[in-house]
């Protein structure tokens, strides 16, 4: 008579042949906690088949602008808990989150001090910074991969037909000082597309869609390792309550209204505005 422990044996052995040694570490690991889940819950034949449907569903809503699995990832607190074991350690290094789900074509190259706001209708706002090694030597050339939603809350990969593409998107090359700077609206909060498996997830555990209003970044300078994060706005919704559970602290920055005209002559937006200030700090790689 097979008993549960020889299953999970037997199915553990059969990875002894994996070439690879971290890849048959990763499955030996899965198979354990998966069989161990499934003793754990008594997991039956009807919830088993459930869940094939409901990765099969997650699967089948992915498309070439719509990550379902890295959403499921999101909600699960997996994507945060992956960028939390891998964190940087050098003291003052930025703290990175979670990708998200939109970064899902290539930002167009900009100049410093360009708009991303390709569609209007929000209030202005400048974000500029300086990007520095953990030894606070500023970081010349440094790139900066830059997205956002639109002041409704959509990224120009869900609306093809209303916004432009590469609406909300910039990529920056950091002045000879490390420093960069590029105009746009002040984002808001949004939910995450709730009108596939991730949502029907949300919805039958009580759960609410909604993040707080930030904007990406993921930041990269030659010999360091690159930071995928966030700005948060300071103020705003759901700071305490991220769907994705990507809020950190040190990324919740004030988008300070600003009444300037000689500044906002400078900058190239309306006065008043709002700036928000976001430095960097890369840890050697």
């Amino acid at each position: 008579m097979t008993t549960d422990d020889a299953v999970t044996a037997e199915a553990v052995d059969s990875l002894r042949g994996t070439g690879d040694p971290r890849l048959r570490e990763l499955l030996t690991a899965l198979v354990r906690h998966l069989h161990a889940f499934t003793r754990e819950t008594r997991l039956t034949r009807r919830e088993w088949e459930a869940a094939i449907a409901f990765l099969t569903e997650t699967g089948q809503t992915c498309t070439d602008t719509r990550q379902e699995f890295i959403l499921l990832s999101d909600v699960l607190g997996l994507s945060m808990l992956v960028e939390t074991v891998n964190g940087h350690s050098a003291p003052g290094s930025t703290e990175s989150t979670v990708l998200g789900p939109f970064h899902m074509t290539e930002s167009p190259v900009r100049e410093l001090g360009a708009d991303i706001d390709l569609v209007g209708g929000g209030e202005r706002c400048v974000v500029s910074g300086v990007v520095r090694s953990a030894d606070g030597t500023p970081l010349p050339g440094a790139v900066l991969d830059v997205w956002q939603a639109d002041p409704h809350g959509f990224y120009d990969v869900q609306q093809p037909d209303v916004q432009p593409p590469g609406n909300g998107r910039g990529l920056f090359t950091a002045d000879g000082e490390g420093r960069f700077r590029f105009r746009t609206c002040v984002p808001s909060a949004y939910p995450i597309p709730t009108d596939g498996p991730v949502g029907a997830l949300l919805k039958a555990t009580g759960r609410h869609p909604y993040r707080p209003a930030h904007i990406h970044f993921i930041v990269s300078a030659a010999g360091h390792a690159p930071v995928t994060t966030h700005i948060f706005v300071a103020g705003g919704e759901y700071l305490d309550s991220d769907a994705v559970f990507a809020v950190k602290e040190s990324l919740v920055k004030d988008f300070t209204p600003t009444d300037d005209p000689a500044l906002a002559a400078e900058y190239g937006v309306p006065n008043p505005f709002r700036h928000a200030r976001f430095d960097l700090v890369l840890e050697r790689s």
